[in-house]
């Protein structure tokens, strides 16, 4: 088998993957539903977050370890620049450098949604996602650490990788960045997430390694996942000091 083939090859190995991954749960998360149930003795609205969460965790370990497997076996899968590769120190910087540039840019594009589109701000999908780390913290690893590097090995560099060879930067960023965008499913932020994909594309182009738009990734959703877990009693205590702010007013 020719190198060319072989790359073809993990790469269409590494996308059938993921999408069994994600079309998984329609076959699988009810009959683990009924398991938790079974081992719990809680019933099926509360061990509902429960079992989505240990799924997500589970689907997205295996298909992180089955990935990492493929690529074990196709070493010069990773190199499709002909340029050298940054530095793995400079590659962290761009990585680090890349969470504040898509932070900046989700920003930029949640102000063009408002103003524009008339969109306001806050994801169902991310709601939906917290909601479930929150009965099962377990999902966290997933949402944090699992996915980021299961969706760069596929929207960067299978599907941007593999356009960049035969085409230019942009339209494999776009293409590769609306994909990306439309597997959350959360069309009325699409915009905020093909934002996101563009950085991504670009950081792994500029360092010619998929470990700097990783760091970015996960950097991104650990924030995201930070923010949403201790938004709510960071709220109850800015409260809780305003109503003590108040009295302390009233008693001088």
């Amino acid at each position: 088998m020719t190198k060319t083939k072989k790359h073809l090859t993990t790469a269409i190995l590494l996308l059938v993957v993921y999408m069994v991954m994600q079309l998984s749960s329609a076959f699988f998360l009810l009959p683990f539903h009924k398991l938790v149930m079974r081992m719990t003795d809680l019933s099926s609205t509360q061990a509902a977050p429960i079992t989505q969460g240990w799924y997500i965790a589970i689907s997205f370990a295996v298909a992180l370890i089955i990935s990492l497997a493929l690529t074990s076996r196709d070493k010069s899968f990773w190199l499709i620049y002909e340029s050298k590769q940054e530095s793995i120190p400079l590659t962290i910087v761009w990585g680090v450098l890349g969470f504040i540039l898509v932070f900046v840019g989700q920003t930029i594009g949640a102000i063009i949604e408002m103003t524009v589109f008339g969109i306001e701000g806050g994801s169902q999908n991310t709601a939906d996602i917290m909601g479930i780390a929150k009965g099962a913290p377990i999902a966290i690893l997933a949402i944090v650490v699992f996915g980021p590097i299961l969706e760069e090995f596929v929207f960067r560099r299978v599907i941007f990788g593999s356009l960049i060879q035969v085409t230019n930067f942009w339209i494999a960023a776009i293409v590769s960045a609306f994909c990306f965008a439309l597997i959350h499913f959360d069309f009325s932020h699409i915009l905020l997430y093909t934002i996101c994909g563009l950085i991504f594309a670009f950081l792994y182009h500029v360092t010619k390694r998929i470990w700097a738009s990783i760091i970015a990734h996960i950097l991104l959703n650990g924030f995201v996942t930070l923010v949403q877990i201790y938004a709510e009693p960071l709220q109850k205590y800015a409260e809780s000091l305003k109503k003590i702010t108040e009295q302390l007013i009233h008693m001088q």
